[in-house]
């Protein structure tokens, strides 16, 4: 989805407005939520799939998801926070149906990040890249986007205790593979 930026006279219309007419079915209006917010989905997805290529791919297909879905958008939430759930359930749903390919490039992520990163750093890639995917999506999620306990409850459609206890798991397995 190739999106054009307004000139430099043009302002984008509030969120909120652009958030209606794309319900209504205005492409264009749906282009500039892609243009104000495909950074921060893409933040997200590189930072769960560890692959550029992978998460330009997860971004598009978030979006998609979203265009699809906008008419259950309620406005209960920011349309942000509505989006990034949008977001987070596409890309677990793809990690859970792939992790073949999950296998088949974490060898070739480890590499480069030798190449890129001190030993410290490796170790703690390699770590988070070990976790489950759930705990990992939870440790993304709160120690490295910022969001808090609810929001990942409501992201991922899972109970606050479960967010809590997938944190605390992961947290102690990244100890224990940085301590070996």
């Amino acid at each position: 989805m190739q999106a054009t930026a307004p000139r430099a006279t043009e302002q984008a219309p509030p969120a909120e407005i652009l958030v209606e007419r794309a319900r209504r079915g205005d492409p264009r209006a749906f282009e500039e939520l892609y243009r104000l917010h495909h950074r921060r989905v893409y933040a997200l997805a590189l930072r769960m799939t560890r692959e550029p290529g992978r998460a330009e791919e997860l971004t598009q297909d978030a979006f998609v998801e979203a265009w699809r879905a906008l008419p259950t958008f309620r406005g209960e939430s920011a349309f942000s926070t509505w989006l990034h759930g949008v977001a987070a359930r596409v890309i677990l749903r793809q990690m859970r149906t792939d992790r073949r390919w999950e296998e088949r490039h974490e060898a070739v992520y480890l590499a480069e990040a030798r190449r890129a990163m001190p030993d410290t750093a490796i170790a703690l890639e390699r770590a988070i890249a070990s976790l489950p995917d759930g705990a990992r999506a939870v440790l993304v999620l709160h120690d490295v986007e910022g969001y808090k306990y609810e929001e990942i409850a409501r992201l991922l459609g899972v109970a606050l205790g479960t967010v809590k206890a997938q944190l605390h798991r992961a947290r102690r397995l990244v100890m224990e593979a940085l301590e070996a």
